[in-house]
């Protein structure tokens, strides 16, 4: 897997297939949440080491390692997950930084958690949380337990991009707070390899979200769920944790599979298609769905029918505000639904509106006293727990709404939908050339666009990439219909984004910025 230190150029592949030449220095890239490449393309074991030099730089510079600093590193199901954790804690060990190493595969909130926990300087998850089977990828996580700030990131690009283009990674003479020298390719005398640890990281974590739940309550419900973990690193957690508890239950996808067959391990249609089925025809009263990495949530209506992170954002703040009463604002990302901003304003609380990825809203906890933070892939946390997202401590939180409120999922769903309005959203992923990608930003931001299909545009916003306001039918107090162009940074890919009052609504508005996006 190894790229020839000689190589002038690198031969990537996109998501759609699509062959693409880079330079070996401008090949990896940090997205919203770390790190992804195509396995033996972009992500290989070179590449996997540079980027934990990086990470072993900025801990030895920006960390006190007067407290015994150590380092988190955790692994999914992916196709050598496993070994590209060990050689990242290489890297990380032979740069005198402890790590402790997980003994399985674990969730990546589970490393989040642990981080916090025990006072490391940060955590390391190999992961391609949703993406499809022949990705993998590196996650960051900071010693206060969630993703990695702007900041943090940018200081590990940096790192990154002082480091040579090929070959082992090196840190600078001056990494080291304590003056020794740091080298990584065969370290010099005066820097001792440190221990690397293999602990079991899920049993603590799971000790601390089920103090979040009231599992008697939902035992005591006597609902019937189906737990999906997409063959992820979710496997078995929340099984254990009903089998403990005497919460009935059906389990599907929990055997490892790195080749996700038939499925990206995303909780979103189609995906999830088999959970509906098993939901329906084992008469359950929800089906509880987590990603690859198990910290994205989606679920499924006692008649099958898919809820989205939208709506399960929405039943949890509701819960929160009127069960709970937890202090605190509210976060969503720039795409993600305006029922959240409905639902804080009828309980007087303060909405934040952030930028796509989970580390903007993990910024936003760090400055303010957050109820739950929420964006549209399914990542939603909460501000007395982790500034981190956390799927398997969400599906236990719905189960404990209908538990609370004595209803099946979809009854907690429409009856949100009679109070706030219709509400529904639709995404499409457009594999298209960077420069039509860049084309139809330029194109959305133009004043000269002023109309989307049928719909006039009343106003514009550009936060994270371009966003339209349209002048559509709001069938009474539904949803203002809107629909968001944005661009990937990693990949040539385009998402369009919408929601509107009613289903059919999304879809004209979809195949809109479809026909806007690829015809020009």
């Amino acid at each position: 897997m190894a790229i020839p230190s000689g190589a002038r150029n690198l031969h990537l592949r996109t998501a759609s297939g699509e062959r693409r030449t880079t330079d070996p220095m401008t090949q990896i890239k940090f997205g919203t949440d770390g790190w992804r490449g195509l396995i033996a393309d972009d992500f290989t074991f070179d590449n996997v080491r540079r980027v934990a030099g990086a990470i072993a730089s900025y801990v030895l510079k920006h960390e006190d390692a007067t407290r015994g600093i150590s380092v988190v590193i955790g692994y999914d199901t992916r196709f050598l997950s496993d070994h590209a954790a060990r050689a990242v804690a290489e890297v990380i060990a032979g740069a005198g930084i402890p790590v402790l190493l997980a003994n399985d595969y674990v969730p990546t909130p589970t490393v989040s958690y642990n981080v916090k926990k025990l006072g490391a300087a940060g955590g390391v998850m190999v992961t391609s949380s949703h993406n499809p089977w022949n990705w993998n990828g590196v996650k960051f996580k900071a010693k206060f337990g969630g993703s990695a700030t702007p900041a943090i990131m940018k200081l590990i690009e940096d790192e990154l991009a002082a480091m040579p283009g090929s070959g082992p990674p090196t840190l600078p003479q001056s990494a080291r707070k304590d003056g020794a020298p740091a080298g990584m390719s065969g370290v010099p005398a005066k820097i001792s390899a440190a221990k690397i640890e293999e602990v079991d990281l899920k049993s603590a974590y799971v000790e601390a979200i089920c103090q979040f739940a009231d599992l008697k309550l939902i035992r005591k419900a006597n609902f019937k769920f189906a737990i999906d973990s997409m063959y992820g690193s979710g496997r078995g957690v929340l099984p254990g944790i009903f089998d403990k508890n005497g919460i009935q239950y059906v389990a599907i996808r929990q055997e490892v599979n790195p080749l996700f067959p038939g499925i990206n391990p995303e909780p979103i249609l189609p995906h999830v298609a088999l959970l509906q089925e098993t939901v329906v025809k084992a008469k359950c009263h929800a089906g509880l769905v987590t990603d690859g990495d198990a910290d994205r949530i989606g679920a499924v209506a006692e008649d099958g029918s898919f809820v989205d992170s939208h709506k399960c954002m929405c039943v949890l703040l509701n819960w929160l505000l009127v069960y709970k009463k937890w202090p605190g604002d509210v976060v969503r990302a720039f795409n993600t639904t305006g029922m959240m901003d409905r639902i804080a304003a009828k309980h007087g609380r303060k909405l934040h509106e952030c930028s796509i990825g989970f580390k903007y809203i993990a910024d936003l906890m760090m400055e303010h006293e957050i109820l739950i933070g929420g964006e549209e892939s399914g990542g939603i946390g909460y501000g007395r727990f982790l500034p981190e997202r956390d799927g398997i401590l969400n599906a236990l939180l719905l189960a404990n709404v209908m538990a609370e409120e004595g209803k099946p999922l979809g009854q907690l769903v429409a009856d949100l939908q009679r109070e706030f309005g219709p509400h529904h959203f639709g995404r499409r992923d457009l594999h298209i050339s960077d420069e039509m990608k860049n084309g139809t930003i330029r194109r959305a931001a133009d004043p000269q666009t002023t109309k989307l299909g049928a719909y006039p545009i009343l106003r514009k916003e550009n936060r994270d990439g371009v966003k339209f306001y349209l002048d559509a039918p709001k069938h009474g107090n539904g949803a203002d219909a809107w629909v968001l162009f944005r661009a990937s940074g990693t990949e040539r890919m385009l998402r369009c984004y919408v929601e509107a009052a009613t289903p059919e609504l999304v879809e004209e508005i979809l195949e809109s910025g479809e026909r806007f996006v690829t015809l020009g």
